[in-house]
């Protein structure tokens, strides 16, 4: 089972025990709507384009409501077989649903007061550890310091500028932090200002 499956089982099981009315990291999204959400994007190709385009956000809206509308089981169900066979996401799943599914499963987990970062994985670091390579430039391509990313021996300079900061932590605590979610557990490193302006970016795509 690849990286990205592996996620997506989690991610189907803890749907299946918070129910769908659970919080999430995502807003004001409920588990409803980003189970909808996961399951627009693996399947409806043609609403798709309005999770990036607001001149297609009303059609997504519509598309969204019919996924909504279901019962949680098969909701959650339509996730957890993944996308099908003509979906181009099918023979990429590692590539590009390891990040997507990583992030949402924490942004499952983390939306309680009682979480913990979960224990180190090898093979989910390096994936993870991947993306940054790939990906990390781009997320933080905006920062007005200096960016180095460091976990254990691996390092990687993703933003070059002044007043550099390293950040120190497990590639999926540095992951989520690029992606936006301040609740990862991170060591900034550098001077006062330079970590301050830092914290101030606002990251992400």
């Amino acid at each position: 089972m690849g990286v990205a499956k592996d996620e997506r089982a989690q991610l189907c099981d803890l749907f299946a025990a918070v129910g769908p009315d659970a919080p999430t990291l995502c807003g004001d999204w409920t588990t409803r709507d980003l189970a909808a959400h996961l399951v627009i994007r693996e399947r409806r190709l043609d609403a798709a384009p309005g999770i990036l385009l607001p001149a297609f956000s009303g059609y997504l809206d519509k598309v969204t409501k019919s996924y909504t509308d279901k019962p949680w089981d098969q909701l959650v169900d339509l996730i957890r077989t993944g996308p099908p066979v003509w979906s181009p996401f099918n023979p990429l799943d590692d590539l590009v649903n390891t990040t997507e599914y990583y992030i949402h499963h924490e942004d499952v987990r983390r939306a309680t007061p009682t979480w913990e970062p979960r224990p180190a994985n090898p093979r989910l670091d390096a994936a993870i550890w991947t993306t940054l390579g790939r990906m990390g430039k781009v997320l933080l391509r905006k920062s007005p310091v200096g960016v180095t990313v460091v976990s254990g021996d691996r390092r990687l300079t993703v933003k070059k500028g002044p007043d550099p900061v390293t950040l120190v932590g497990a590639p999926g605590e540095i992951l989520l932090w690029a992606f936006g979610r301040d609740q990862s557990v991170l060591e900034f490193q550098g001077s006062d200002t330079g970590v301050a302006r830092l914290k101030t970016l606002k990251r992400g795509f």
